[in-house]
């Protein structure tokens, strides 16, 4: 561990851990690490955020940052907030380009569910890009996930649904 370190540094720590259910991600990618503050030259608090309240992986991910600071050296207390709630806003451009790579479709721009005859969001395959898609089923390999197939290369694939 070095002598000082740096809110920066944490951060850069933060991208080493990985979300259980998108293991592509990081927490940062994801945003659901929300604030890193020092509280010395050894310990700090991590806030973060659950995309969704009754999330199961926030209790991994909370263990992960704890482990991965540990490593520095870095004593860690993490913070579990609900508000502002979690929103596929908080995910970096970083990481909506690591999901099409991995064969899932970042959340799009969605019209208010509310809206009971609006057209339904177009998803592209983060395959062959085609827009020529359609959902399968809302719930896809994680409640946070649709499951869609493109008409064009006939390949499934899930879609990160978008939260607002």
């Amino acid at each position: 561990m070095t002598n000082s370190i740096t809110t920066s540094a944490i951060w850069e720590f933060l991208e080493d851990v990985k979300d259980p259910e998108v293991p592509v991600l990081t927490v940062v990618d994801l945003g659901v690490v929300r604030n890193v503050e020092l509280q010395n030259d050894n310990a700090c608090t991590v806030t973060i955020t659950p995309t969704y309240s009754g999330c199961p992986a926030m209790q991994v991910i909370e263990e992960g940052i704890i482990e991965r600071l540990q490593q520095e050296g870095i004593s860690t207390k993490v913070i579990t907030t609900l508000s502002p709630a979690w929103t596929t806003d908080w995910l970096s451009e970083n990481g909506r380009k690591k999901l099409r790579e991995y064969g899932i479709a970042p959340p799009e721009d969605e019209v208010d569910k509310s809206v009971l005859f609006a057209e339904p969001t177009v998803v592209p395959c983060p395959n062959c890009g085609s827009k020529n898609t359609r959902m399968v089923s809302q719930f896809g390999s994680t409640a946070c996930k649709a499951h869609y197939t493109c008409k064009d290369c006939l390949e499934p694939f899930d879609y990160f649904k978008c939260l607002k």
